[in-house]
Parts: structure tokens; C-alpha cells; sequence
């Protein structure tokens, strides 16, 4: 299959069914990954912060924020600032602002994030298609015999946004964290496992709805953690 073919089933995907999913084989394909550079990309998430801004008092889930403006294709990383999301979008850590640890930059400079973000730009803001305000997030949910890790402790949502990636670093000792999708009006539209790294799902804000189940650790007795990537893309 040529690139352009590729290209264009991947939007016809996200025109068709209003989210589009790539396996991680795929992803490091197309991305030109190389394996030196995926190892100190995922290795960056041994360094995150925790989340201090969980309503329901769980501190299973850490993370790190960066938030870029994007014209034209080219992504300019703005002064750090906080996250926020309307509680009509968020009804458990809503109408707050939350400020998380920046993204390090030699995590934004790293080949593989440098690549993430051009192919997200290509797909969700291409030339000509005005402003975008573009939010990274780091997320790590950990899971432990005392405490279920949450990776979308609001259930099923919407981001607030227009376009959304959701890629998996790694998986490590855990069993669960099914990705479930549905329609603003409640129907069920499928569920699958992020499984290898860099699998990932590229999603239709306005026309679905995603959450993903609660993660637990195989072995009780061994850390279970569940890394992921998600950068949203909201025009402005």
C-alpha cells in the first residue's frame, strides 16, 4: 500500500466511522521509529508527577502537560499554563484549572514525539485549515491489590476538542483497560485492547464518545502500570 493510500484510508476511517484505529507495527512503520529513540521516548514516562487533582481521591494516575498553537502544519509550544475542561465534558475534575508537570523537552525534541506530532498535524490540521490550540498529555495509570488504576476515571466521555490521538507507550503487568466507544446518544460501538506500543486510535471528538476500562495488575506482588499518549487538537 502507497503512502497515499494509506493516507487516505485513514481519513476515510475517520469520515466513515468518525474514529480510525493503526497498530503499533503500522504506527512505527509509517513514523519511521527507531528503536533507540522509542526507548527514550517511553522511558520518559518513568518521570512523571502525580495527578493532585483526582475528585475521587484515587492517586493512581500521574501525568505531565504541554500545550502547543499549530498553523499550517507547524506546532509552536506555548508558555506552560493549565488544563481545563467544562464539567459538561468532564463531571469529575472539571470547571477546575489543573496544573500538571510540564512535558520535558527532551521529550517534545525526541525524533519519535517530533514525528507524532507532524502526523497528527497532517491529519487534523492541515494547511490552509486555520489555528489549532493542541494539548499533550502523558499519562500513566497504576495499578496496585489496594487500588484499581482508572486510565478515564469520568467514565465514558467526550474531550471538549475536535480531533483526538490516543496512542499506548506500554503495558506493564496488567490485565484489562478495554477501549470502549459509543455515540453522544449512549449506543455501544465497539470495544477493543490497546495492546503493543504504539497502537493507537485517532478520534472524531464531535461524533464519539470513548472511555476505557479499569486496569488491574496480573501479579499482585510486581508494579502494573498502563502508559499512553494523548494529544487533542481543537481549532480556535
Amino acid at each position: 500500500m502507497s503512502d497515499t493510500d494509506s493516507l487516505s484510508r485513514i481519513d476515510a476511517a475517520m469520515a466513515r466511522d468518525g474514529y480510525a484505529r493503526l497498530s503499533g507495527a503500522a504506527m512505527f512503520d509509517r513514523l519511521d521509529i527507531a528503536e533507540p529513540d522509542w526507548a527514550a521516548f517511553a522511558a520518559s514516562w518513568r518521570h512523571l508527577g502525580p495527578d493532585l487533582y483526582m475528585a475521587d481521591g484515587g492517586r493512581y494516575r500521574r501525568r505531565r502537560h504541554a500545550t502547543f498553537a499549530c498553523r499550517d502544519g507547524v506546532l509552536t509550544r506555548q508558555p506552560h499554563q493549565p488544563h481545563w475542561q467544562s464539567r459538561d465534558y468532564n463531571p469529575l475534575n472539571g470547571d477546575v484549572q489543573r496544573w500538571f508537570d510540564p512535558v520535558d523537552p527532551a521529550t517534545i525534541a525526541n525524533p519519535v514525539m517530533q514525528a507524532i506530532l507532524a502526523f497528527c498535524a497532517d491529519h487534523f490540521a492541515p494547511a490552509g485549515s486555520g489555528a489549532w490550540h493542541v494539548e499533550l498529555h502523558q499519562f500513566r495509570i497504576e495499578a496496585s491489590p489496594d487500588e484499581q488504576g482508572r486510565p478515564t476515571p469520568e467514565g465514558m466521555h467526550r474531550d471538549g476538542v475536535d480531533r483526538v490521538l490516543v496512542m499506548l507507550v506500554e503495558r506493564c503487568n496488567v490485565r484489562e483497560g478495554v477501549t470502549r466507544i459509543g455515540a453522544p446518544d449512549g449506543r455501544a460501538l465497539g470495544e477493543f485492547t490497546l495492546t503493543d506500543p504504539g497502537d493507537t486510535m485517532l478520534i472524531d471528538d464531535h461524533r464519539i464518545l470513548h472511555g476505557v476500562t479499569e486496569i488491574h495488575p496480573l501479579d499482585p506482588v510486581r508494579p502494573a502500570w498502563r502508559d499512553a499518549l494523548v494529544a487533542t487538537f481543537a481549532a480556535v
